[in-house]
């Protein structure tokens, strides 16, 4: 039998589908003149698209001070979340500065964008990524956009190094005690106070913890309004400026692209600036305070060993949860005779605010290893409840309860002399020799 084939024409006029337009702008800088750009950016864009009788406007992303050779850029994250949701067809941007100026940085998105079927377009460059030399353009002028950046990170290096070197201040941020008035650091008599009961204190034989319980009782306010934290107290301990000197230089940043800081050990010269302001210490107090921290250092720790570190992450990370204020546990080591003897885990709310914010007690690392290895199962969370009990949930929503057993502290008469010794205040005549 023969085939017979019969086409039908259509009856309806296809309309092509408008592509959704969104717009990328980015300043590196908060200034007024760089947020004026930015703004400038944004309404330009907006209008170009929505004047376009053939475009669907899909939102213009904008961030603000930060640099296009790092990453977490929370608008652009989000131009590349949308994009990934099929939320857009193109994106356009001033140029390939604004979008990165990390050339590997650059090729991937573009890449992924372009697998998704989602051209980027450069009006500055007139460069579309769809195009046959789209890419070799792209890979050629983004080099040269890094290499930019490059030059430009190591200008800025050579002008902050040359006021070093004339022991001027560059960027100097709040620190507590000192009014910055016209570039130079002037005494503020209120918090001056607070500084000079923390070196006080200190002194007299009160420990980091014990000072920051102080502060919160007393109501002291820290400047970014958050509570206050040993790592702080020992920074202001810790900090030349209140003897009136200025150590210049204490950190680095050798990548342009990472912008990632370090403390400088020696691997760039500081500058050190002697009475450079007024100080709020006698220097002898401060010098007196480095010797006790590296007293105390010595005699409840010593000196961290030359092993191998254990690794950052460990089998109860992420699992155990304080049952009273909710907060996460940490892992925390001690060290004696340069050897790890003391691992456990700690509710992270005692350890930055004390025992009145959390009452949730140390569990050695040792006896929650035994306890879990005990499990018919293994558990997918921990609740720790004070004072002693373990509760552990399991993935079909069964739940255990384990009560383990505190360790005694066995006390030596020689750990009973030294805690003597420790509960005295030795230091008054330092105090008095000191001022």
């Amino acid at each position: 039998m023969e085939r017979k084939m019969t086409t039908i024409p259509p009856t309806r006029e296809i309309l092509p589908k408008k592509p959704r337009v969104a717009a990328y702008a980015r300043v590196s800088s908060g200034k007024d003149a760089m947020l004026h750009s930015l703004a400038t950016q944004v309404s330009y864009y907006k209008n170009k698209i929505t004047n376009n009788p053939q475009w669907e406007f899909a939102g213009v992303y904008a961030d603000e001070a930060v640099t296009g050779t790092k990453q977490d850029r929370p608008e652009f994250l989000r131009l590349m979340a949308d994009c990934r949701a099929g939320k857009i067809d193109m994106v356009i941007t001033k140029s390939i500065s604004r979008f990165a100026r990390n050339t590997v940085t650059t090729l991937a998105n573009i890449r992924e964008l372009k697998e998704m079927g989602i051209a980027v377009q450069f009006d500055k460059e007139n460069i579309n990524t769809m195009t046959g030399d789209g890419e070799l353009m792209l890979t050629v002028l983004s080099a040269f956009a890094q290499e930019e950046s490059f030059n430009v990170s190591e200008n800025c290096k050579w002008r902050i190094r040359q006021k070093y070197a004339k022991g001027e201040m560059t960027g100097l941020p709040y620190i507590l005690g000192y009014d910055v008035i016209d570039g130079a650091l002037q005494i503020n008599p209120e918090e001056a106070e607070i500084v000079n009961m923390i070196f006080t204190d200190y002194l007299s034989g009160m420990g980091l913890q014990r000072i920051r319980d102080k502060l919160t009782e007393m109501g002291v306010p820290t400047h970014k309004g958050q509570p206050w934290r040993e790592n702080a107290i020992k920074y202001i301990l810790q900090n030349e400026k209140y003897a009136g000197d200025l150590v210049l230089q204490k950190t680095f940043t050798p990548d342009h692209i990472s912008k990632k800081k370090y403390v400088n050990k020696g691997q760039l010269p500081k500058v050190v600036v002697e009475e450079n302001h007024p100080p709020i210490v006698s220097r002898a107090v401060f010098l007196a305070v480095q010797d006790e921290i590296k007293r105390r250092a010595e005699r409840y720790g010593g000196a961290k060993p030359p092993v191998e570190r254990p690794p950052e992450s460990y089998g109860f990370t992420g699992e155990i949860r304080c049952g009273g204020c909710g907060g996460s546990f940490r892992r925390r080591t001690t060290y004696a005779g340069g050897k790890y003897y003391k691992v456990f885990w700690q509710c992270d709310t005692y350890l930055r605010l004390g025992k009145d914010k959390c009452m949730a007690r140390q569990i050695p690392e040792h006896m929650l290893i035994d306890i879990v290895s005990r499990l018919d199962k293994a558990p997918t969370a921990i609740t720790a409840i004070y004072p002693t009990t373990l509760r552990f949930t399991f993935a079909d929503g069964a739940e255990q309860e384990i009560v383990w057993q505190a360790e005694s502290r066995k006390w030596t008469e020689d750990m009973k002399a030294r805690n003597y010794e420790r509960l005295r205040i030795p230091h008054k005549e330092r105090i008095n020799h000191a001022n």
